[in-house]
Order: structure tokens, then C-alpha cells, then sequence
């Protein structure tokens, strides 16, 4: 029986439901647009996405990240300037992914979706390279040190750059939300093989994240700064030409997941139909008073949900009330009656929201390696040898190099080890793994305090006038080594998490969800240095962030930051154990152990 029915027997009505059910129930009886197309997929598909991914954003990263120096230098634009159009394009672009999230949830589907932001950020990053490589693009070249004395861009030049901008910005929408679904799509989650896979697969993405940002922060940042800014910028162009190409290739292996319409609407219907249901009462445990509409799910869907105690009120919204089904048992009005499955996928919602603000202010520690630590190298000895000096900004390759050589590690050999000690096919579960990417975030601000307070107190010793400390720039590694563990277990946690908690049909929102994670922690740091440049000085007492490092407090301003990890790691251990797993039958042979119980409780409390 179909119906979640609570009385003995069984009506006229919900005999002919279930027989209409039954009708319905091969996947020969669903329209083509509601059945998933299997293909090979597995890993040959996935070499695919992760080549096109990688070269893709050696492109747009490589392009884009020495962009303020060539802002200043090449369009000769002042630094406040300069910072605005970064921080305004930034802006717009981390609200894209949410646009082209609803596109291919809603409308035209993954692949469709990534294709065309390719070719919009293929052609912003020629856009782009038309800029530096024209002369009538960009403004005269001048010889001065200072940008104001130089031409400033006209409005054809400012226009074009603008739009090249905007095309990376419809291509960031389109494949930043769309590209881990996409991947996730490729193995087959009703296998053990499959969920095995997709827990690799996260690992892999990231790491590969990694390796380009190493070298954009490296190779690519040299090029553009000593040999010539066409060929840096063309370099990128070139691997996005590359990455089309790439993704185009592997067409025939790939599974493509068709769109299921518009996923606000199904939302929008649980509340509505609760809300008109409003004064039906629940009873506090379950009597059998109530009948549920709880139909067949469609081929697309990994997991049948049940129904779960939490969020009770959307309950009502899946009672079968007189005339809320048609002679055929379906419902005569969407928004009226809604199914158990699309009751408890707007119940999952609700529960991950909380988990995902806590990953915010972990964010925020992050943000930090691209600002005051560079403020601090560029105090300290940053000489290797006699003649080689370590540029400020690619300090941060620490981080990476840490994270690119745990990642590996962790996937094969700790998640082993520990799947072995706790039964857990990840070695622990997502929300421990990112509690630990959150410890770990605060004790990079600690140390981050605790070398700052070394650093000037050496400096203030040493008397020189330029503030410079006769203290090696690799004092700093502790805390960017930290931060990099920190990025292993909370950010591709959050990525797992996300993309396993979502109904599979909104994967796309989920990643879209996550890079406003990055848009918050980046607007919550810009009104932390706000407030503390404001308000931590007086009485004629410099601030904690002044341009005069060894007058300031930097470190105060570090555990500061640390103060609100912890508070913001009771808050995440609070959201965690009332957390409830996604709990579902799977839809296969594979049934993967499910468990009602909270992630981070401890057996005692189970």
C-alpha cells in the first residue's frame, strides 16, 4: 500500500489510489522526461569533468588573479578604484550561481547549463585578453609610478573590460553551482561502489583545486608581472579553449539527469498547503487518525525519505482531505495536497540552513591569509638564499602545498584507518569532519596571535625605522599549515555535506548555497575590520589594525577572530546534535545503513 494509512481497513478511495499507483509504478509509465539516462559514467566520465574543471579554472584564476595589479598598472586606475570594481564584480558573481542553480534544477539540466557558461567565460576571457592585447582597448602606456598622472580609460575601454567581467560572471553562474552535481551524477549512489565513489570524488575535485591555485599563484602570476601581460592573459584563454573542448569530449560517457521543474514552487507548495491545513490538528504521537499521500517516487529520486517527528506542522500539508484527489489519485491541487517526499525535502532544508551559517565565521579566518598576513610578510625576512626573495602575496602557497599533500593522505590512508575503527564508509561522519575543519581554523588564529606578538615585540627591539623584523617570514607556516587542515576537513566537508543532505534534485542549489558561504564570510570580515578599526583606538592610542604594525594590535585582532570560532563551534555542536541524517530507503540493491540519530552524539546518547 502506497498511502500512509493509520486506520484498520481500507477505503473505496484509497483502494482505487492504490490501484492507480500500481498502474503507474514501472518506469515504462513515466514520461521520458522524468527517467534518468543511463550511460557508462563511473570514473572514465569523471576524468572528463575533472580535466575540463581544472583547466577551466586555470583559466578564469590565472586570468584573474593578478587582476589588481593589472587594473592599476595597465588601466591605470587608482587602488580605491581599482578595489571597487573587484569587490562590486565579486559580489555580483557569488549571486549567479543561485540564477543558474534554479536554470538547471528548473529548466535545461546540468550539462546544458555548464556548455553554455563555457562558452560565456571562454568568451569574457577573450574579451579580456582584447583588452591588453588592442591598443585601442586599454589606455596609452605611461612610464609614471603614479597611476593618477596617467590617461585614464575612456568609455569604450572601461565598457569592454565591464563586459568581459559580466560574461565570467553568466559562466561562474552557470558552472561553479552545476560542476560537483554533475561529477556526483556519474556514479551510481545505489551501490556501495558508487557512494565510495562520490566520497572520492569530492577529495579529488578539491585537491585539483588546489594544484591551480598553486600554479596560477606561482607560474602564471611570474609570467604576467616579468614577461608580458598578453601572454599571461592568452595562457589562460588558451586552457579555456582546452577545457570546452574536454567537456565536449566525453559526451558519451557522461549520465545526464533530466531537469524536474521548478524546485521554489515545490517549496513554496509545502508551506502554502500547511498553511491552509493550519487548524487540522496533530496528534502528539502518531494514532492513525490521518491518512498521508505518500505516492511512488520517480525513477530520478536515489532515496524515498521517510517521514520523520521534526518540523511537525508540514505534516499537514500531505493529509488527504475530501475532494484533494482527483477519480485518477492524484492531486487536484498542488497546493493544497503536497507528497510525504516533498514534505520531508523542504524538512531537510530547514535542517541544514543552521549548519550551514555556523561554516561562516570558520570562513572568515580564511579570508585572512590574503590580507594581514601579507601585511606581516611584508615585515619579515623573506629572503631564501642570498638572492632569492619570496614574494608577500604567494605566501599563501603553504596552505596549498598542505592541502595538497594531506588530501591524498587522508583519502588513502586515514579514511581507511578509521572506517576500520568506527564502521563509518567515510572514516567519520560529515558534520565531525567539519567540527574538526572549525577547531582547526581556531587554533590557526591563536597561533596566528601568538607570532604576531613575537614579531613585534623583535621588531620594536630591533629599532629599525622602515618596522622591519629581523625574524624569518617562515614564522608563519604554523598558521597557514593549520589553515590548511582547515580547508581538508571543513570546506570539502561542507561540499560532502551539502551535496549528500540536498534532495538529489537540488544539488545545484547546494553548491550554490556554498559559494554564498564564501560572499558571507567576506562581507562578515569587511565589517569586523570596520568595527575594529573604528572603535579599538582612542584616547590617544593607536587602533588594532594601524597601517604602523608595530604601533597596532594585530594579534588582538587574531583572537578576536578566534573568540568567535569558539563561539561559533558551541553554536555548530548545537545545530549537530540536533541534526538528523537525510534518512530514506534507497532505490536499488545497495541499502546503505541509515540512521535516525543525531551525527556528533556520542553512543551513550543514542
Amino acid at each position: 500500500m502506497v498511502l500512509v494509512d493509520r486506520k484498520e481497513g481500507s477505503s473505496p478511495q484509497q483502494q482505487m489510489m492504490n490501484d492507480s499507483y500500481n498502474r503507474k509504478s514501472s518506469s515504462d509509465s513515466f514520461p521520458d522526461d522524468e527517467k534518468v539516462e543511463k550511460k557508462p559514467g563511473g570514473w572514465r566520465a569523471v576524468t572528463f569533468i575533472l580535466g575540463n574543471e581544472t583547466l577551466e579554472r586555470l583559466g578564469t584564476i590565472g586570468l584573474l588573479s593578478n587582476f589588481m595589479v593589472y587594473l592599476t598598472r595597465v588601466f591605470h586606475l587608482e587602488q580605491v578604484e581599482a578595489a571597487n570594481v573587484i569587490n562590486i564584480w565579486a559580489g555580483f558573481t557569488n549571486l549567479t550561481p543561485l540564477v543558474g542553480a534554479f536554470i538547471s534544477d528548473a529548466y535545461v539540466g546540468r550539462f546544458k547549463t555548464i556548455a553554455f557558461a563555457s562558452f560565456a567565460t571562454l568568451l569574457g576571457l577573450v574579451t579580456l585578453t582584447l583588452t591588453v592585447s588592442l591598443p585601442q582597448l586599454h589606455p596609452a602606456t605611461c612610464n609614471s609610478n603614479d597611476p593618477v598622472s596617467c590617461s585614464s580609460p575612456n568609455k569604450l575601454q572601461f565598457g569592454t573590460l565591464l563586459l568581459g567581467l559580466c560574461f565570467l560572471s553568466i559562466g561562474t553562474g552557470g558552472i561553479r553551482p552545476c560542476s560537483i552535481p554533475f561529477g556526483a551524477d556519474q556514479f551510481d549512489q545505489r551501490t556501495e561502489e558508487g557512494v565510495k565513489g562520490v566520497a572520492s570524488f569530492f577529495n579529488w575535485y578539491y585537491l585539483t583545486f588546489t594544484v591551480v591555485l598553486l600554479i596560477t599563484q606561482t607560474v602564471v602570476v611570474y609570467i604576467q608581472d616579468q614577461v608580458s601581460w598578453i601572454i599571461g592573459f592568452s595562457i589562460p584563454t588558451g586552457l579555456m579553449a582546452c577545457a570546452v573542448v574536454m567537456f565536449f569530449a566525453g559526451m558519451r560517457l557522461y549520465i545526464y539527469v533530466k531537469p524536474e521543474g521548478s524546485i521554489f514552487s515545490s517549496i513554496a507548495q509545502v508551506f502554502v498547503a500547511a498553511r491552509k491545513k493550519r487548524k487540522m490538528r496533530l496528534s502528539a504521537e502518531d494514532d492513525g487518525t490521518v491518512t498521508y499521500y505518500d505516492p511512488p517516487v520517480k525513477d530520478t529520486v536515489l532515496h524515498k525519505l521517510h517521514q520523520s517527528n521534526q518540523f511537525r506542522f508540514l505534516d499537514k500539508a500531505a493529509i488527504i482531505k475530501e475532494g484533494d484527489l482527483t477519480p485518477e489519485g492524484v492531486p487536484a491541487n498542488k497546493w493544497r495536497l503536497c507528497s510525504i517526499q516533498e514534505v520531508e525535502e523542504v524538512k531537510c532544508l530547514i535542517r541544514i540552513v543552521p549548519v550551514w551559517s555556523a561554516g561562516i565565521i570558520s570562513l572568515t579566518a580564511m579570508s585572512q591569509q590574503g590580507t594581514f598576513t601579507v601585511s606581516q610578510a611584508l615585515k619579515m625576512d623573506r629572503h631564501m638564499g642570498p638572492k632569492f626573495e619570496v614574494p608577500a602575496g604567494s605566501l599563501s602557497v603553504i596552505s596549498l602545498l598542505t592541502l595538497g599533500i594531506f588530501l591524498p593522505i587522508y583519502d588513502q590512508v586515514l579514511v581507511p584507518l578509521l572506517r576500520r575503527i568506527t564502521g563509518h564508509k567515510s572514516g567519520i561522519t560529515l558534520l565531525q569532519r567539519i567540527g574538526t575543519g572549525i577547531v582547526f581554523a581556531i587554533l590557526s588564529m591563536i597561533v596566528a596571535g601568538l607570532v604576531e606578538r613575537e614579531r613585534r615585540t623583535r621588531s620594536i627591539e630591533a629599532g629599525d625605522p622602515t618596522g622591519m623584523t629581523p625574524m624569518s617570514v617562515f614564522w608563519l607556516s604554523p598558521q597557514l599549515i593549520l589553515m590548511g587542515l582547515c580547508e581538508a576537513f571543513n570546506i570539502i566537508g561542507q561540499l560532502e555535506f551539502f551535496n549528500s543532505q540536498f534532495p538529489e534534485h537540488m544539488r545545484s542549489i547546494a553548491n550554490a548555497l556554498f559559494s554564498l558561504s564564501f560572499a558571507g564570510s567576506s562581507y562578515l570580515s569587511s565589517i569586523l575590520i570596520t568595527v575594529v578599526h573604528k572603535f579599538s583606538g582612542g584616547h590617544d592610542r593607536p587602533d588594532w589594525l594601524n597601517k604602523n604594525l608595530n604601533a597596532g594590535k594585530l594579534d588582538y585582532f587574531y583572537y578576536l577572530i578566534a573568540v568567535l570560532g569558539v563561539v561559533n563551534l558551541v553554536y555548530f555542536w548545537y545545530c549537530a546534535r540536533g541534526y538528523r541524517y537525510k534518512v530514506g530507503s534507497q532505490m536499488g540493491d545497495f541499502k546503505e545503513e541509515k540512521s535516525s540519530d543525531v551525527e556528533m552524539s556520542s553512543e551513550s546518547n543514542k
